[in-house]
Protein backbone atom coordinates (compact mmCIF):
# COMPACT_ATOMS: atom_id res chain seq x y z
CA UNK A 1 0.00 0.00 0.00
CA UNK A 2 2.95 2.37 0.46
CA UNK A 3 3.61 2.50 -3.30
CA UNK A 4 0.00 3.61 -3.81
CA UNK A 5 0.34 6.30 -1.18
CA UNK A 6 3.48 7.64 -2.82
CA UNK A 7 1.88 7.88 -6.26
CA UNK A 8 -1.64 8.65 -4.97
CA UNK A 9 -2.92 5.58 -6.81
CA UNK A 10 -5.28 3.99 -4.33
CA UNK A 11 -7.72 2.12 -6.53
CA UNK A 12 -7.20 -1.15 -4.70
CA UNK A 13 -7.02 0.12 -1.10
CA UNK A 14 -10.53 -1.12 -0.33
CA UNK A 15 -9.71 -4.60 -1.64
CA UNK A 16 -6.43 -4.67 0.27
CA UNK A 17 -8.22 -3.86 3.53
CA UNK A 18 -10.81 -6.55 2.81
CA UNK A 19 -8.14 -9.13 2.08
CA UNK A 20 -6.27 -8.15 5.23
CA UNK A 21 -9.44 -8.78 7.22
CA UNK A 22 -9.93 -12.18 5.58
CA UNK A 23 -6.34 -13.12 6.46
CA UNK A 24 -6.82 -11.96 10.02
CA UNK A 25 -9.91 -14.13 10.36
CA UNK A 26 -8.17 -17.16 8.84
CA UNK A 27 -5.28 -16.66 11.22
CA UNK A 28 -7.52 -16.63 14.26
CA UNK A 29 -7.01 -12.94 15.04
CA UNK A 30 -9.41 -10.90 17.09
CA UNK A 31 -12.65 -10.35 15.17
CA UNK A 32 -12.65 -6.67 16.17
CA UNK A 33 -9.48 -6.05 14.17
CA UNK A 34 -10.96 -7.76 11.12
CA UNK A 35 -14.19 -5.79 11.55
CA UNK A 36 -12.21 -2.55 11.63
CA UNK A 37 -10.41 -3.49 8.41
CA UNK A 38 -13.70 -4.39 6.72
CA UNK A 39 -15.32 -1.16 7.87
CA UNK A 40 -12.38 0.75 6.42
CA UNK A 41 -12.66 -1.20 3.16
CA UNK A 42 -16.34 -0.33 2.96
CA UNK A 43 -15.67 3.37 3.61
CA UNK A 44 -12.99 3.52 0.93
CA UNK A 45 -15.11 1.69 -1.65
CA UNK A 46 -18.06 3.98 -1.00
CA UNK A 47 -15.84 7.03 -1.22
CA UNK A 48 -14.54 5.85 -4.58
CA UNK A 49 -18.02 4.82 -5.71
CA UNK A 50 -16.52 1.41 -6.50
CA UNK A 51 -19.68 -0.71 -6.38
CA UNK A 52 -18.00 -4.10 -6.88
CA UNK A 53 -15.49 -3.44 -4.12
CA UNK A 54 -18.29 -2.11 -1.91
CA UNK A 55 -20.19 -5.35 -2.48
CA UNK A 56 -17.18 -7.47 -1.55
CA UNK A 57 -16.53 -5.49 1.62
CA UNK A 58 -20.20 -5.45 2.63
CA UNK A 59 -20.49 -9.18 1.96
CA UNK A 60 -17.45 -9.97 4.08
CA UNK A 61 -18.62 -7.74 6.92
CA UNK A 62 -22.14 -9.18 6.74
CA UNK A 63 -20.68 -12.71 6.98
CA UNK A 64 -18.67 -11.70 10.02
CA UNK A 65 -21.68 -10.13 11.70
CA UNK A 66 -23.95 -13.06 10.85
CA UNK A 67 -21.41 -15.41 12.39
CA UNK A 68 -21.61 -13.50 15.65
CA UNK A 69 -25.40 -13.41 15.75
CA UNK A 70 -25.86 -9.94 14.31
CA UNK A 71 -28.15 -11.23 11.56
CA UNK A 72 -30.39 -8.18 11.20
CA UNK A 73 -27.42 -5.82 10.98
CA UNK A 74 -25.81 -8.07 8.39
CA UNK A 75 -28.94 -8.11 6.25
CA UNK A 76 -29.43 -4.35 6.62
CA UNK A 77 -25.86 -3.76 5.45
CA UNK A 78 -25.79 -6.15 2.51
CA UNK A 79 -29.33 -5.84 1.08
CA UNK A 80 -29.09 -2.25 -0.25
CA UNK A 81 -25.66 -2.82 -1.76
CA UNK A 82 -26.86 -6.00 -3.46
CA UNK A 83 -30.06 -4.41 -4.75
CA UNK A 84 -28.11 -1.54 -6.33
CA UNK A 85 -26.88 -3.95 -9.02
CA UNK A 86 -29.05 -4.35 -12.09
CA UNK A 87 -26.59 -6.19 -14.34
CA UNK A 88 -24.15 -9.04 -13.94
CA UNK A 89 -26.38 -10.84 -11.48
CA UNK A 90 -24.75 -14.14 -12.44
CA UNK A 91 -21.29 -13.08 -11.30
CA UNK A 92 -19.80 -15.06 -8.41
CA UNK A 93 -19.78 -12.04 -6.08
CA UNK A 94 -23.47 -11.31 -6.62
CA UNK A 95 -24.50 -14.97 -6.46
CA UNK A 96 -22.64 -15.35 -3.17
CA UNK A 97 -24.25 -12.19 -1.78
CA UNK A 98 -27.69 -13.43 -2.88
CA UNK A 99 -27.09 -16.75 -1.11
CA UNK A 100 -26.03 -15.02 2.09
CA UNK A 101 -29.07 -12.74 1.99
CA UNK A 102 -31.27 -15.81 1.54
CA UNK A 103 -29.75 -17.39 4.66
CA UNK A 104 -30.16 -14.15 6.59
CA UNK A 105 -33.88 -14.11 5.84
Amino acid sequence: MSQGRETNERWWDAELHRLRAELLLCGGADAAEAEAALTRALEIARGQQAKSLELRAAHALARLWAGSGRTAEARDLLAPVFSSFTEGLETPDLESARALLSRLG
